[in-house]
């Protein structure tokens, strides 16, 4: 059962990555993706509607024409055409991935326990940005006082573990070990 769960989170990221490259590709304005994304986080109700197999084809193509802005109309028509309206989250959030990769851009997770400030965040970002070899980075910053001081950065599939919580935790396994 994890298998057959893991196989199927996979292959709807890979398809919310494939239509993410065609929205890309089709050069979209920005602000008619954003308008587009706030629409549907804005009335849930629409997706329903384009999942909903009794609705006809003809009024959800309908429907697009009169509420989404023209230059993302064909984009949603054909996905909804292909039954891929239940990704359209999945396919925002690849798109804005790609368009970040795209741009030499790095995402990095960082959780501590308070906030770090401005000075410290652009020392991050330049190391982050000459070890990674990339043009920006954009933190997202996660507070978690279970840490009891520094951070943990992620970024990609490293962890740089400078918390307190993990210095205790690599002390201790270094105790037991002996």
């Amino acid at each position: 059962m994890e298998t057959q769960t893991s196989i199927k989170r996979m292959y709807r990221s890979s398809m919310s990555g494939h239509y993410a490259r065609v929205l890309y590709e089709l050069n979209v304005p920005k602000t008619d993706i954003e308008k587009t994304k706030e629409t549907f986080a804005e009335v849930p109700q629409l997706r329903e509607v384009f999942i909903n197999p009794t609705i006809s084809a003809k009024i959800k193509m309908s429907v697009i024409d009169q509420v989404f802005p023209e230059s993302m109309k064909n984009f949603l028509k054909v996905v909804c055409k292909n039954q891929r309206v239940n990704l359209i989250n999945e396919i925002f959030d690849a798109y804005d991935e790609y368009c970040d990769e795209q741009a030499h851009i790095l995402t990095a997770v960082l959780t501590c326990v308070e906030p770090p400030s401005e000075e410290q965040l652009d020392k991050m970002k330049v190391f982050l940005c000459d070890k990674y070899q990339k043009a920006d980075v954009k933190i997202q910053i996660v507070e978690d006082t279970s840490l009891l001081g520094g951070f943990i950065l992620h970024v990609e599939n490293d962890e740089y573990d400078w918390s307190l919580k993990g210095r205790l935790t690599r002390l201790e396994q270094k105790l037991t070990w002996r």
